[in-house]
């Protein structure tokens, strides 16, 4: 059995890719560095990351490609789950012999990284309807989430065109980091000491001596709103978990 270690990174596996065919060899397992080996391993062979490599894998896949399966494979990267590598591996490998066969779901590859894309998808369209914002003193609107993929990247074109006259930022507490838009473009940032920000990664709120008196209004009207609509006798708990999953509500001012 061959086996291929690599870094992690996507540029990692697309060098995987190029090294596969420089030395015409199809490795049967792609694993992290780290990660165990199986137990008859004939061939170890550790990638090196090499961005100029991963670049012309890039390309090469763009040329083959429509840019709707180039966008899934994008997106499916950012799931951060660890079954993707290889089958995102193979499906790459794949193309480059046979063309196009992002519409091939017979293919156990191809399903599997079109199912995870279309899941951080589904997370991306979540954190557009369940992020909350609070309004800080000076006027920036702060948002505190800790989605299972990393979706941000994804989101922040909505929220500059929603929001494009005013200073917001989103902000990742369990990838600890953020966007903040100040007004004309958006910057991702990172603190050095998040001890130190004045806002809590536990439940999202701003420090009351930074929060807005509005604000503070608004969020109690909002939750008075929240229950004046709740008709008891109507109560579907198990629909509101399937629509709004509890690991949300941290963040969402109508459940605090």
């Amino acid at each position: 059995m061959t086996v291929y270690t690599f870094d992690g990174t996507m540029d990692g596996l697309l060098t995987a890719v190029f090294d596969a065919f420089a030395l015409h060899e199809q490795p049967e397992q792609l694993l992290k560095a780290g990660d165990a080996l199986p137990l008859f391993c004939d061939h170890l062979y550790h990638v090196s990351t090499d961005e100029e490599k991963a670049r012309r894998v890039w390309t090469g896949l763009e040329k083959r490609l429509p840019r709707e399966a180039m966008k899934l494979i994008s997106v499916s990267w950012l799931s951060e789950l660890p079954e993707l590598s290889e089958p995102l591996f193979l499906y790459i490998c794949k193309v480059f012999r046979q063309g196009d066969i992002s519409r091939n779901f017979a293919d156990a590859d191809v399903l599997a990284v079109t199912n995870i894309a279309r899941r951080v998808l589904h997370e991306q369209l979540r954190m557009k309807q369940f992020i909350r914002f609070q309004k800080a003193k000076d006027g920036t609107y702060l948002a505190v989430v800790s989605p299972d993929h990393d979706v941000l990247p994804l989101v922040t074109d909505h929220f500059t065109d929603r929001f494009n006259d005013q200073s917001w930022l989103i902000y990742d507490a369990r990838r600890h980091y953020g966007f903040h838009y100040n007004g004309q473009q958006v910057i991702r940032i990172t603190f050095e000491d998040e001890a130190a920000v004045p806002f809590s990664l536990a439940d999202g709120k701003l420090d009351a001596a930074v929060l807005s008196s509005d604000d503070q209004l608004l969020q109690n009207l909002w939750r008075t709103y929240f229950k004046a609509i709740c008709i008891k006798e109507r109560m579907n708990p198990r629909k509101q978990l399937n629509d709004m999953p509890r690991r949300y509500w941290k963040y969402m001012t109508e459940k605090q």
